[in-house]
């Protein structure tokens, strides 16, 4: 294993680790006192009607999967602007071809209508 991953090996597995002994402990050690009251469902201090799961609108699921793409394809930034002066010209021309691309996916989101909160 290259000596430049172990840093990023060891911050992964000490995060698992924590983060599983951070839930576990919780469990040991949290209350547990459940009771009727408790148990109901909450919302606004008042009881809830109708059933819990409702159908959603395509709008929902359309804004969050275009805000993932988006965000997602934003962080091919990163690398980019850091080895720019490295890259030159033709690191130059990749990005503004994908920074085009990016811009052609946002217009034909927008003139479709995924980006319409009715």
């Amino acid at each position: 294993m290259p000596a430049e991953y172990l840093p990023l090996v060891v911050l992964f597995i000490f995060s698992t680790g924590l983060s599983a002994l951070v839930i576990v402990l919780g469990h040991l050690f949290g209350p547990k006192r459940p009771t009727v009251r408790k148990s109901m469902p909450y919302e606004s201090g008042m009881r809830p009607i109708g059933p819990g799961t409702r159908r959603m609108r395509v709008a929902f699921y359309m804004i969050a999967v275009d805000f993932i793409l988006f965000d997602l394809e934003v962080v091919f930034f990163l690398p980019w602007v850091v080895r720019a002066r490295e890259l030159g010209l033709y690191g130059l021309g990749v990005m503004g071809v994908f920074t085009f691309l990016l811009l052609v996916g946002f217009v034909y989101a927008w003139k479709k209508g995924a980006l319409e909160w009715d």
